[in-house]
């Protein structure tokens, strides 16, 4: 998805181009991950020429909200404290990111 979003639009190939890595997955593994992608809504492809150009129908906000959801209700019986607590918990957050949930919590200090 970040290529898609990053990118706009890209076919197997080009997806696969830009993935980082000595040991990038092969052509067949992208195609059927953007192709489960598809089924599940994130994605749709057109076909100007030979290839299937791929595209991004959502946007990575609501990507990231979707998984987040899927995740609090799966692993933290639908509590987002719970979430929260475990990464300050168990995760080195550094003091901009503190000050800036301490704003969102209303914590200006």
């Amino acid at each position: 998805m970040r290529v898609l979003w990053t990118k706009a639009r890209a076919s197997v190939s080009e997806v696969v181009e830009v993935l980082p890595g000595e040991r990038r997955p092969a052509y067949n593994t992208v195609l059927t991950l953007l192709r489960i992608l598809e089924q599940k809504g994130y994605v749709r492809h057109e076909k100007p020429g030979r290839a299937f150009i791929y595209y991004p129908i959502i946007d990575r906000n609501r990507a990231r909200r979707s998984a987040v959801k899927r995740l609090v209700s799966q692993l933290f019986d639908d509590s987002p404290g719970l979430l929260l607590m475990n990464v300050l918990e168990h995760d080195e957050v550094d003091a901009e990111e503190l000050m800036h949930l301490r704003h969102m919590l209303g914590e200006d200090a």
